[in-house]
C-alpha cells in the first residue's frame, strides 16, 4: 500500500514536467485544444527548430547569451557554497563574542523577500558603479542568508570532539574547515548547489543589466518566444530547454545526497 501511494504521489508531482515536455512537441493546432491533454497525436520537433531559427537571427550571437548564463551559474554557485560555508564555520564551531547576535541577524534576514531588498541592492550597486556589469548579478548571488543558515545548522551537528581531535593532531583552521567539516556536511552543500543553480540559471537580471551583450540566456529565449500565439510552440520549447540543466544536476547529485544523509551521522 505504501509503495502504491508513493508511486501515485510521484506520478502526480511529475505531471507538470511531463506536460511541459508534451507541450514542446505538439504542433500549433494541438497546443490550444481545450481541455489540455497530456498526449500528443502528431509529435514534432518543429517548435525547437523555430526557436533555433529565431535565436540564430539575433544581432548578438546566442552563444554569448548562453556563455553569460553559464558563467553566472557556475561562478555564483561555487561562490555561494564557498562564502556561505566559510561564514558558517566560525558561527558553528568557534566561540567568540557576538556570535549569537550575528546568527540572529541572519535568521531575521530570511524574513525579507527579493522584492523588499531590491531597492537597497540597486542603490548599493549604483553607488559602487556596478550597474550594467556582470558583478551586479554575481555579487548578490555569492552570499545568501538561506545558504548560510543551512550550512551552519548542518555544521552544528558535527560533534565538537571530532574537531578538537583534529586540532590536537595539528590541523589548522583551514584544514579543519576543508578536510574535516566540509566532507561531513556534504548533504548541505549539495542541496545548496542545486538551489543556487536553479535560481541562477533562470535569472534574467534585466533590472541591473541593460547592455544586450551582457543579457542572460533565459532573457533571449523569452524574448523570441513572446510574440503571441504564433510563438506558443517556441515558448514551450524554451521552457523545456531551461529545465534541462537543473534537472540534470539534481539527478546526478540525488544519490549522493541520499547516501550522505543516511551515512554521515556521527554520534559522540
Amino acid at each position: 500500500v505504501v509503495l502504491v501511494l508513493l508511486a501515485a504521489m510521484g506520478v502526480f508531482t511529475a505531471i507538470p514536467f511531463l506536460f511541459s515536455i508534451v507541450q514542446s512537441i505538439k504542433p500549433v493546432d494541438e497546443l490550444f485544444v481545450y481541455p489540455p491533454r497530456l498526449t500528443v497525436s502528431r509529435p514534432t520537433l518543429d517548435n525547437f527548430a523555430v526557436l533555433f531559427n529565431l535565436t540564430s537571427s539575433t544581432w548578438v550571437p546566442v552563444s554569448r547569451y548562453l556563455f553569460n548564463s553559464l558563467l553566472l551559474t557556475v561562478c555564483g554557485t561555487v561562490g555561494n557554497v564557498v562564502v556561505c560555508s566559510m561564514a558558517a564555520y566560525p558561527l558553528a564551531k568557534l566561540k567568540f563574542h557576538g556570535r549569537k547576535l550575528l546568527f540572529n541577524l541572519v535568521v531575521v534576514s530570511l524574513l525579507f523577500t527579493y522584492e523588499v531588498t531590491f531597492i537597497p541592492n540597486y542603490v548599493i550597486l549604483s553607488k559602487l558603479q556596478m550597474l550594467d556589469t556582470f558583478w551586479a548579478l554575481l555579487l548578490p548571488a555569492v552570499a545568501t542568508p538561506m545558504g548560510l543558515f543551512l550550512m551552519k545548522q548542518f555544521m552544528e551537528q558535527i560533534p565538537d570532539s571530532v574537531v578538537e581531535s583534529a586540532r590536537v593532531d595539528g590541523a589548522g583552521t583551514l584544514t579543519l574547515y576543508w578536510r574535516i567539516v566540509m566532507p561531513q556536511v556534504k548533504p548541505a552543500w549539495l542541496t545548496l548547489v542545486i538551489n543556487s543553480l536553479q535560481s541562477l540559471w533562470n535569472r534574467e537580471g534585466l533590472e541591473f543589466i541593460f547592455s544586450e551583450e551582457l543579457k542572460m540566456f533565459p532573457t533571449i529565449l523569452k524574448q523570441v518566444a513572446s510574440s503571441g500565439v504564433a510563438r506558443a510552440g517556441a515558448a514551450a520549447a524554451a521552457a523545456v530547454i531551461l529545465m534541462i540543466p537543473p534537472i540534470v544536476v539534481f539527478l546526478l547529485s540525488q544519490s549522493n545526497v541520499i547516501e550522505t544523509m543516511a551515512s554521515s551521522g556521527i554520534k559522540e
